[in-house]
């Protein structure tokens, strides 16, 4: 069931366009026969000697026709394979792609960078020889092996059943074979290899004991031991792979030599004229030839095993809604609740992050979370994203809750962080990233409410100037405030906000908060930050110490009430001391 989620949706939904591949594929093996057939006949016949060239003519057509029409056929054939395959692929990647990315801010803890990068990269590749090397091959070939067989039983029975046994030892018995011993060497050569690439490792960490104990030479011989092993292992392989394709054409070159027999006591009986005999020998050549990649082919199939085995594992620990369809029924985004409700979390045996945090944020509600590093903001915010899942308590956005939202999280918040994204292409294109639907209308308006169409209409090519690879073009506040304009493109209920003006000098923060503040009104603003600049237009200010909320209030509630927020402010904000 697990193989058939990656490899038969694919063949049922382009059925007609591999229907059409394997029809191609079939017919251009079959026009090579019939090339080998005809001018084999036609060889004969010159030599000898017809009265007229008319009675070569026929053949000679048929040669041209059957070359060109082979070479027409492979051309197409290979179009539509690579059509079929890159339609696939492409499919697989983004699947692949949408499985991962709703994870990508815990993903990490559970899988190496690297398994990631080999799955987006080699596994799709492995699949993609999986269809062109190994499935269109063998569908081909059992094909082809059926109209051989059905076709030399219209002449002899036994003469079929002979052909059957012969060229099922290419296509049934050698692959089943090879595939066997393939995958156990594979298997011996995987076990083989992670042993040793373990006893690297760990001899590299504790090589310090090795060099002071004087044993090292016992490492070195232990290690030169499982190589010679591991090379022993593959050169069985190759020895075997050699065999494997000696055996192969000797049961071609068997192949021919009965066809020909056949072809001869067919002629000597007066049933076919001697010029079939070379005709007959050379179409089961250019035939049977046809067979001798399937048993190398299937028995790479142990690596696209290994592939499919990995996407598994990445599918499986993938949470329920990430390949659904339903979306949570499509929850309403138009306005966003936040509930946290008794939340507690920490990493396995460390002291909580978040000790038995509680926190409601209504729709349209400005939220300032100040704090030390390590009180727990950053947990909070990836709490309220659902890329943790709370170790006791709940966090409920419109009262579902966060972590099994999914593919609707995007819907609901957009982040504005301390280096956003941006990519090398135009301005238009990252500011529109926020809503690939969006008119370039929706996209100057957006650059206008940021304060930015006057300055990218002065660029040399306008809207369509390229940003370079992360914006390096513009400053660190136009960079934030393109990100920004992606924001209001996508038009979430919550922002949040972590640390956006980090790098930035006192001016262009300020002027970059208040422009901020007064493009997202409305909206549901949560603010991480390390400084006080612009607190005095928050709804509430929250202090994270410990996991747990240790002052809460507006900013002038806080002045009033709180000693410590008057001498962080006067600290932050010196004028205000003078003020």
């Amino acid at each position: 069931m697990e193989k058939e989620k990656w490899i038969i949706p694919y063949l049922r939904q382009y059925r007609g366009l591999f229907a059409l591949a394997i029809l191609l594929g079939s017919l251009t093996i079959l026009f090579g026969g019939a090339l080998m057939f005809v001018s084999g006949y036609l060889i004969s016949k010159a030599s000898t000697q017809p009265e007229s060239i008319l009675m070569v003519y026929v053949p000679i057509v048929g040669v041209r026709a059957f070359g060109i029409g082979r070479a027409v056929l492979s051309y197409v054939e290979r179009l539509t394979g690579h059509q079929f395959i890159l339609k696939i692929l492409s499919e697989m990647r983004v699947r692949l792609y949408k499985i991962i990315e709703p994870q990508a801010l815990f993903l990490r803890s559970r899988f190496r960078t690297g398994d990631i990068l080999g799955a987006l990269a080699d596994d799709i590749e492995h699949l993609q020889d999986f269809y062109l090397k190994t499935l269109f091959p063998s569908i081909v070939s059992l094909i082809i092996y059926t109209v051989i067989i059905i076709c030399a039983g219209l002449f002899s029975i036994p003469f079929a059943i002979l052909l059957a046994v012969l060229i099922g030892l290419l296509i049934f018995v050698g692959p089943i074979v090879s595939y066997i011993y393939t995958k156990t060497k594979n298997e011996q050569l995987k076990r083989g290899r992670h042993q040793l690439y373990q006893q690297f490792t760990d001899t590299i960490f504790g090589i310090s004991d090795w060099i002071f104990s004087g044993k090292y030479t016992t490492f070195i011989q232990r290690y030169e031991e499982q190589e010679k092993k591991l090379l022993a292992l593959e050169t069985k392989k190759h020895s075997f792979v050699n065999w494997r394709d000696i055996t192969n054409q000797m049961v071609l070159g068997a192949v021919v030599i009965l066809a020909i027999y056949w072809a001869n006591e067919q002629t000597l009986s007066g049933e076919f004229s001697p010029t079939f005999i070379a005709a007959i020998g050379l179409a089961a050549l250019s035939l049977v030839e046809s067979f001798l990649p399937i048993a190398g082919a299937v028995s790479e199939t142990t690596t696209h095993q290994d592939s499919i085995k990995r996407l598994e594992a990445i599918q499986a620990e993938a949470p329920p809604w990430i390949e659904s369809e339903n979306l949570n029924d499509s929850p309403d985004t138009s306005e966003a609740t936040i509930e946290i409700n008794h939340v507690s979390f920490g990493y396995q045996s460390e002291t909580p992050l978040l000790d038995d945090f509680s926190l409601k944020i209504g729709q349209g509600e400005k939220i300032a979370i100040i704090g030390r590093s390590g009180a727990g903001k950053s947990t909070l915010l990836k709490l309220i994203q659902g890329a943790l899942v709370p170790t006791s308590g709940g966090v409920k956005i419109n009262g579902l809750n966060a972590h099994e939202l999914g593919l609707a999280v995007p819907k609901f918040m957009a982040v504005l962080n301390q280096k956003p994204y941006l990519f090398n292409t135009s301005v238009m294109n990252n500011i529109r990233l926020g809503n690939p639907e969006a008119t370039d209308e929706e996209v100057y308006e957006a650059a206008k409410m940021v304060q930015l169409h006057e300055m990218i209409m002065q660029l040399p090519k306008g809207y369509e100037t390229n940003m370079y690879e992360t914006g390096q073009r513009f400053s660190g506040g136009e960079r934030q405030r393109i990100a920004l304009a992606r924001i209001l493109m996508q038009n979430t209920p919550i922002v949040i906000m972590d640390e956006p003006t980090v790098g930035l000098d006192p001016i262009t923060e300020a002027n970059l908060l208040a422009d901020i503040f007064d493009t997202l009104k409305g909206k549901t603003i949560i603010w991480v930050t390390h400084h006080l600049i612009g607190v005095e237009k928050m709804d509430r200010i929250l202090f994270l110490e410990q996991g747990k909320i240790t002052m809460e209030g507006s900013h002038q509630q806080l002045l009033d009430k709180e000693e410590r927020y008057r001498r962080l402010y006067a600290l932050d904000r010196p004028f205000y001391m003078n003020g």
